[in-house]
């Protein structure tokens, strides 16, 4: 029988200590433990490594400094995996229908792994738009000791003097097919893009979850701006596995960190530096894991009062490195602090609050123009805003950041997949004044609401980002930029208003009155709905299972048994 000879911080690994238990651990032994380490507490390292994408090529080197850390501080770290789906490389693409999925799948893996392993605690390690989420997630459900660390951004690519980027890219394609670069150099745009490991480098969703993340105190002070490759991201990588250590002695759990104010924090972040639509989905769903009350209709509050300040791709000029070169996050964490934006009593993982962590945080440097005075801003508010109306009760979101047109009203021209919309843009039948529809690509009717990247970015690529208007009830890259609509809700197969809007309906989209809606009366869409037939489910393998558990977007398309959440019901309690 193993015995403890010191104070005992295990949480769950002491099941293996009695005699009994002598099975399983001869099992343990040939992993290398020996007696003494029985003792340790049993610390998981979480590597959402992949070779196939530069988001997480690098990511398992990556959990061998972690484990590093671990074992400096006392624990016995075990590595392992789960799987990911590269955005970029899925995009318009039928992989991209289990890039969303690939969320939960993820999430739900490292919870398995957590429990069935009878982890103490964990330090999961990610690079990509779900992973991160996905992370977040498990770490609420399993609610044992906890840190996050981003894989880092990649640097930029160079051509013709300028940086570049993968959505530098996909509007090459579109200027391609407007006549206005040649095939060679789209293709060396193409081959300069991407030097190396790390997430796309604009304030894409993978730059976004990350800053959020941090926002919200669940990864290491400076972890989300330091670089992939970058002797500060190595230090901060091997300091998570001494400071989940901390967590442990220190009994400190995620839901601990995970609060309302936290999220809030999260939020403002998001506002502040430009981030992507997909943030709305993914805090929604680490809210609901963690038992928050968040909902849609709360982002329209932060995006009133939080102004956006940050001059990043893909609306701006920069990119994320150019943040880290003048301070990171943590410095435009410690100028809304100290402006009044940021909650500083909330506990993160270094034990201590934000405001304590931000006292040592650098300033941002002087005569930088990466982020803007609050004096000054980019835009006023915040440039994710929830539209309602008829078109979409439960909701959409909006990302107008850099968008000067203030309100569309056009026809519609309606598809049911993203290809037949990019069809039409390639034969040049979208003009300008339209309304693009692209539905029945939502988290049931994707199924796993794939983005829509490339139909985007060829709008934007023919000079008509800000005179088309793009629809969808699928999602938008953090990489998109132009007018565009994401999100609606119900989706078109839920039998949404989507799905009974036709060719040459009237829509009107107004980010002043933060609405969204089409010219036909309820009497007419009532009727369009009773002789509506939706397309049967997708209803085998993992996209089938998805399809039939998966909750509205505008309840962050999550796959818990949802039912009803217990805080609309105490909402309702209080109304009546």
């Amino acid at each position: 029988m193993v015995e403890n000879d010191k104070k005992d911080i295990r949480i769950n690994s002491h099941v293996y200590d009695s005699m009994v238990k002598s099975p399983n651990r001869a099992m343990m032994r040939a992993t290398g433990m020996e007696d003494a380490d029985f003792r340790k507490p049993l610390i998981g390292v979480i590597s959402t490594w992949a070779e196939n994408t530069p988001c997480n090529m690098h990511l398992h080197d990556f959990g061998i400094i972690a484990k590093k850390g671990i074992q400096k501080a006392g624990g016995w770290p075990v590595q392992f995996g789960t799987v990911t789906v590269s955005d970029g490389i899925a995009m318009g693409t039928p992989g991209m229908s289990y890039s969303l999925p690939s969320r939960d799948i993820i999430a739900d893996s490292v919870e398995i792994a957590a429990g069935g392993q009878n982890l103490d605690a964990f330090v999961a390690i990610g690079g990509c738009d779900k992973n991160m989420p996905g992370c977040l997630i498990a770490m609420a459900n399993a609610n044992i000791p906890a840190i996050f660390v981003y894989g880092g951004t990649i640097a930029p690519g160079k051509y013709k003097g300028k940086d570049i980027d993968l959505v530098s890219v996909f509007e090459a394609i579109g200027k391609w097919n407007n006549g206005d670069l040649s095939e060679d150099e789209v293709m060396a745009i193409e081959r300069n893009a991407c030097p190396g490991p790390g997430a796309c480098g604009g304030m894409y969703t993978a730059n976004t979850m990350a800053s959020a993340i941090e926002a919200m105190g669940m990864s290491l002070p400076g972890s989300s701006s330091n670089p992939a490759i970058s002797e500060e991201k190595r230090k901060d990588v091997e300091a998570a596995g001494a400071a989940v250590y901390y967590l442990l002695e220190n009994n400190i759990r995620p839901k601990d960190i995970m609060t309302r104010k936290a999220f809030e924090n999260a939020i403002t972040m998001v506002m502040a530096l430009g981030g992507s639509t997909n943030a709305i989905l993914h805090l929604l769903a680490m809210a609901h894991a963690a038992d928050v009350d968040l909902t849609i209709d709360d982002f329209n509050e932060f995006q009133g009062k939080v102004p956006h300040l940050a001059d990043l791709k893909p609306s701006g000029q920069y990119v994320f490195q150019n943040l880290f070169e003048v301070g990171g996050v943590q410095a435009v964490m410690k100028y809304l602090f100290q402006n009044g934006y940021i909650h500083g009593e909330c506990l993160t993982v270094t034990g201590k609050t934000i405001a304590e962590n931000l006292e040592h945080a650098p300033d941002l440097k002087a005569g930088q123009d990466v982020i803007m005075p609050l004096e000054n801003p980019k835009r006023k508010d915040g440039p994710l805003i929830v539209l309602k109306g008829n078109l979409a009760p439960e909701g959409a979101v909006a990302k107008v950041s850099g968008l000067k047109v203030r309100s569309h009203t056009g026809p519609c021209k309606v598809f049911n997949s993203e290809d037949d919309a990019i069809k039409a843009v390639l034969v040049n039948e979208i003009k300008d004044g339209d309304v693009v529809v692209v539905r029945y690509v939502g988290p049931k009717g994707g199924p796993g609401m794939p983005e829509m990247l490339s139909l985007s970015s060829m709008l934007v690529g023919k000079g008509q980002g800000e005179t088309v208007a793009l629809l969808t009830d699928g999602r938008f890259s953090g990489g998109t930029h132009g007018f565009v609509v994401g999100h609606i809700a119900p989706e078109a197969q839920d039998r949404g208003s989507i799905a009974l809007i036709q060719d040459g309906d009237i829509v009107t989209v107004d980010q002043d009155t933060k609405s969204i809606n089409v010219e036909v009366t309820e009497e007419d869409l009532a009727e369009r709905r009773r002789k509506l037939i939706t397309p049967p489910l997708t209803s085998r393998g993992i996209l089938g299972k998805y399809a039939h558990t998966v909750s509205s977007a505008s309840k962050g398309a999550v796959t818990d048994f949802w039912n009803r959440n217990p805080f609309e019901e105490a909402r309702d309690v209080k109304n009546d």
